[in-house]
């Protein structure tokens, strides 16, 4: 489960081994809050070819993984533990680094008592959206939707769907049965230009609703079918996004108002909520 983490807001692209029951944290990223240096990547390279002249290889206790880069695509990046991190920082002077030691103890605390309580997951979730000014039962239409959105990707999981591009085209296709356009459009729509803006989190409450049924249909599809690998499961995630994508029809015909918006949150400012209906 990759991710991204805040230090001082300042972002840290991270990743979570369920297997090992720990955070992996992209090296660059903690450099650049520790130094604020202007080129990160060339610190930790400088760096590591210092250390490894003093007789240690950084790299021995980095791993590397993909994580999303600045451009939306994943690159294989120089991750390192909460333990492997703590070498590290030794040797970075950092006016930061006990503050960040006590950050990094206190993710991994988090993430161990959200496990064993999901509520709390949900919480801390309703917490930072509450704390961006959107409104209580827009949060509880999106935390569903994270709801939703998981039980279907377990479901690809468990039906031999592979994790990332599969899962990346089979959302598409969901979308742009249910909305007309795919993710990358309907950003393109909001005028959401960073890679690590989520769609979702500009959607009003209409534009939610829609994509938990056409998820939720998909899934239920998906079982009843038995669909099993991406051809078959393609073909479900079609039938779910139509169904939803009728459902829109027949409330935007009805209603006069169009469900896609171009609204996003940045436009609206934090005390504002998300209109359900404006025009294309």
């Amino acid at each position: 489960m990759s991710g991204v983490k805040l230090f001082e807001n300042k972002q840290i692209r991270s990743d979570w081994n369920e297997e090992e029951q720990e955070w992996f944290f992209a090296v660059v990223d903690v450099i650049a809050v520790l130094t604020d240096s202007a080129d990160p990547k060339d610190y930790w390279y400088r760096m590591k070819k210092r250390e490894k002249l003093s007789g240690f290889e950084l790299s021995t206790i980095c791993r590397q993984l993909k994580l999303v880069a600045t451009d939306g695509k994943k690159y294989a990046t120089d991750c390192a533990s909460k333990q492997g991190l703590l070498r590290i920082i030794q040797s970075v002077p950092s006016p930061k680094a006990e503050p960040f030691k006590q950050w990094l103890a206190q993710v991994g605390a988090e993430r161990i008592a959200e496990i064993e309580n999901p509520e709390l997951a949900q919480a801390r979730i309703r917490a930072t959206y509450k704390a961006k000014g959107y409104s209580d039962a827009w949060i509880e239409k999106r935390i569903r939707g994270i709801q939703v959105r998981d039980e279907l990707t377990n479901e690809w999981k468990q039906r031999g769907v592979k994790e990332g591009k599969e899962y990346s085209i089979l959302t598409a296709e969901i979308s742009k049965a249910t909305f007309g356009i795919i993710p990358s459009e309907y950003k393109n729509l909001k005028g959401l230009t960073k890679a690590n803006e989520n769609l979702r989190d500009h959607m009003s409450d209409l534009e939610l609703i829609f994509t938990m049924l056409g998820e939720a249909s998909t899934t239920e599809i998906a079982k009843n079918k038995n669909a099993t690998g991406f051809v078959e499961n393609h073909k479900a995630a079609k039938e779910g996004g139509t169904i939803a994508g009728n459902a829109r029809k027949e409330l935007e015909k009805k209603s006069g108002a169009k469900v896609i918006s171009k609204q996003n949150f940045k436009n609206l400012g934090i005390t504002n909520e998300l209109k359900e209906n404006n025009d294309v």
